[in-house]
């Protein structure tokens, strides 16, 4: 089941709200529970098994870890084996059809009989619950959080439907005061259905309709430069789109059902540096990364050529954590080369003002980027890249004209406006150096402290508010006529 889906928008979502308001408070985080199995079981029973199973070892493993006392060499035993068995568990499910293809490879080569291993199906949202999973045994470990004993709660948090199968990726310690008591108020429920229909519009009016443009031009054979280029710069926005309008549709879900999460996305494209990229992007990703890896590993507390050998195995460990291709580990490279350079040179990763320079280099860095994590393998990759360099034919390719529509053209037009003015509005307005006081979203709204929005009382101020609030009623609707009449759209993040 996809939120983008008249299942989930018709049947389960309402029904599920509805149970859950009719429902006596004690009872909200068990029909949690029962509701986000039956969100996942929708695509596979067999699969909820594992991640009960999951679920139950990491529960263990935190009580385990919390009884020998924090820090203490008992506790990193249990926390040694915890992990253990979660990237086993990771490494099983997601790298084992990628590490026989590669190993059979060289035995072939070397003349051998390759080995033969039934095809191990990936279960969706695997990557999400595993990393939620270590990082809670490590904040236990480190005495960051201490783990609970109600299963029920523990068990609803790692399967949390909102953001259970593409993140934003959670931590415990950030959600556990929350599954014990949050608030439900009218304002909050507001707040988070028009997050909700943010979401949803970014998904399925604009990314659904870049996405057989990007297709099209990476399934070409022999691509034109116009070809490669329109592709880059197609697929640059449906990713975007797809991937924050999904993070804004699950924050608004949880804020639907009381809880708040963190932001996932900060208008990454107006970014001056690859630095201040990935802290704009997939921001629950970037800061679990580097809690979690770069910190552990060394961070920039060992000398210069070991914070550089960090920045690098972080991102590629990242990259590679994407998915079981050498296309994701050439990405992570790329990222963690020019952060180790950006490094280098004393890059502010928090500009004041804006460097158009700047903004472009970086951007087409971002850019290039996606291509290697678009392609299918590196000979897709190379094949753009070739076509994009060759500075050939501007002109598309008469099968990729034959595909194209103006509709796909003016979205395309339309998805770039809209991030170069919500960036360029929210960069003024809410820099990445500004001050704590609120904190802004992907949508350039800004929250105050306490998470209620920051507008003025007057009702004058409401007014543009309200023409906005119409404007997002008769995008949703149209988005939801829009979905009833496509094929099956899934969110790209799925298959991470």
């Amino acid at each position: 089941m996809v939120f983008s889906s008249n299942v989930f928008l018709f049947l389960f979502l309402p029904l599920f709200l509805g149970l859950y308001y009719l429902s006596p408070a004690r009872y909200r985080n068990l029909l949690i529970l029962i509701g986000s199995y039956t969100f996942y079981a929708w695509w596979r029973v067999d699969f909820l098994l594992l991640f009960m199973a999951v679920t139950l070892w990491n529960y263990v493993f935190g009580l385990r870890i919390f009884a020998a006392g924090v820090r203490s060499p008992a506790a990193q035993r249990w926390l040694a084996w915890g992990v253990a068995g979660n990237l086993a568990t990771l490494g099983y499910f997601k790298y084992a059809n990628f590490g026989m293809a590669n190993l059979n490879a060289v035995l072939g080569a070397a003349g051998m009989d390759p080995f033969v291993l039934t095809h191990v199906i990936l279960p969706i949202g695997i990557s999400f619950y595993i990393f939620q999973s270590i990082s809670y045994l490590i904040d236990v470990y480190r005495g960051d959080t201490e783990p609970t004993e109600n299963l029920v709660n523990f068990a609803a948090f790692i399967a949390l439907f909102p953001q259970l199968i593409a993140g934003p990726v959670l931590r415990y310690k950030d959600l556990a005061d929350q599954f014990v008591e949050r608030s439900h108020t009218l304002d909050k429920f507001s707040e988070g259905a028009s997050r909700f229909m943010q979401g949803f519009v970014k998904k399925v009016f604009i990314a659904d309709s870049l996405a057989p443009l990007a297709d099209h031009c990476f399934a070409l054979a022999e691509p034109s430069t116009g070809d490669a280029w329109l592709g880059m710069i197609a697929y640059s926005a449906q990713l975007y789109f797809d991937f924050s309008g999904y993070s804004d549709m699950a924050i608004g879900l949880g804020l639907m059902m009381g809880f708040r999460f963190m932001e996932n996305f900060n208008q990454p494209y107006i970014s001056q540096s690859i630095t201040e990229f990935w802290r704009r992007w997939h921001i629950s990703l970037s800061t679990w990364l580097r809690d979690y890896l770069y910190v552990p590993l060394g961070g920039n507390r060992h000398g210069t050529f070991n914070t550089y050998r960090n920045l690098l195995l972080t991102m590629l460990l990242g990259g590679f954590w994407h998915g079981a291709n050498w296309t994701f580990m050439v990405w992570g490279a790329w990222h963690g080369c020019w952060l180790a350079i950006e490094r280098a040179l004393g890059v502010n990763a928090a500009p004041k003002s804006i460097n158009a320079l700047r903004w472009a280099f970086t951007l087409l860095l971002v850019m290039l980027g996606w291509v290697v994590f678009r392609a299918e393998n590196l000979d897709v990759a190379w094949r753009m890249y070739a076509a994009m360099f060759s500075f050939g034919d501007w002109t598309l390719s008469e099968l990729n004209s034959a595909q194209l529509t103006s509709l796909q053209i003016a979205t395309l037009l339309l998805a770039w406006l809209v991030i170069g003015c919500f960036g360029i509005r929210q960069f003024h307005a809410q820099p990445l150096t500004g001050a704590p006081k609120t904190q802004a979203n992907d949508q350039g709204i800004a929250y105050a402290s306490n998470g209620t929005l920051a507008l003025s009382q007057s009702w004058l101020a409401e007014l543009p508010a309200m023409a906005s609030r119409v404007a997002l009623l008769l995008l949703f609707a149209a988005s939801v006529l829009k979905l009833s009449a496509q094929s099956f759209s899934p969110f790209l993040y799925f298959q991470f």
